[in-house]
């Protein structure tokens, strides 16, 4: 029991990656070829493109597009998640609707959006908004129809206003949903991000990596994917771990007295 509940070793989670990156190390010194350039041979490309500028220009290219595309899918999304949730009616009517959008594959969703709006920004935006809105309100849908009854008619006693419900009720319930939905989100947006600029765009790291894979240059790919791994990692150790901890104190015995 004791030996189920004990954390491993700090050392534990600083073996295998290390490993990882000596045996691609070695094989990238045996087979000697640019098509498997060794980890230096990554960082130097890596530091050469941070110099430029050109990987800051198309990190940022990209992270402006995710935040306005994750923006809008989460409200979006939500407001859905939460009608779908409280209203049978509402969900038996929208869901064949979501089930199908679902099921979308996000390539098709992007080439339709390119076709019919053009190579532009408006249409990249909206190709990420589509494919990730349906997520978003399915998790949160869960989360509003598992609200607790009893907070409901405390609320109604207290004769609360909508906002006050919505703050006071709903968001403090809904909120390991919405959690849910973020960090799960934010993974699928960056890919599909990706995506949308590899096909139409003439800037982000998804062009980055098309340019790259023209001329083979695995180098560069890899640099480029390890800052983007960089960036995501970023994000959800700095921001996301944080607001989820904090957003859970309440859960935890005696952290009203702490």
């Amino acid at each position: 029991m004791n030996g189920r509940s004990a954390r491993p070793p700090l050392w534990s989670y600083w073996v295998v990656l290390p490993a990882f990156v000596l045996l691609w190390a070695l094989a990238a010194l045996l087979i000697q070829s640019p098509l498997l350039p060794t980890p230096l041979n990554v960082l130097d490309t890596l530091m050469r493109e941070c110099a430029s500028g050109e990987l800051w220009h198309h990190l940022g290219a990209t992270l402006g597009r995710v935040i306005v595309a994750f923006a809008l899918a989460m409200v979006i999304g939500t407001a859905i998640g939460i009608v779908m949730g409280r209203s049978q009616t509402t969900n038996a009517l929208f869901d064949p609707l979501l089930v199908l959008l679902l099921n979308l594959p996000a390539l098709v969703t992007i080439i339709l959006m390119y076709v019919w709006f053009g190579l532009v920004e408006v249409a990249a935006v909206m190709a990420v908004v589509i494919n990730k809105i349906p997520n978003v309100a399915v998790t949160v849908r869960e989360g509003a129809r598992s609200l607790d009854y009893r907070l409901e008619e405390m609320a109604t006693v207290y004769d609360f206003s909508r906002w006050q419900r919505l703050r006071e009720v709903w968001v403090p319930q809904l909120f390991p949903y919405l959690m849910a939905a973020t960090r799960g989100g934010l993974a699928l947006i960056w890919k599909i991000v990706l995506v949308v600029e590899l096909l139409g765009r003439s800037s982000g790291v998804g062009f980055q990596l098309h340019m790259a894979f023209q001329v083979f240059d695995v180098a560069a790919i890899l640099a480029y994917s390890l800052a983007f791994i960089a960036v995501v990692q970023l994000i959800e150790l700095a921001i996301l771990q944080p607001l989820e901890r904090r957003s859970s104190r309440w859960r935890q015995p005696g952290a009203a007295h702490a």
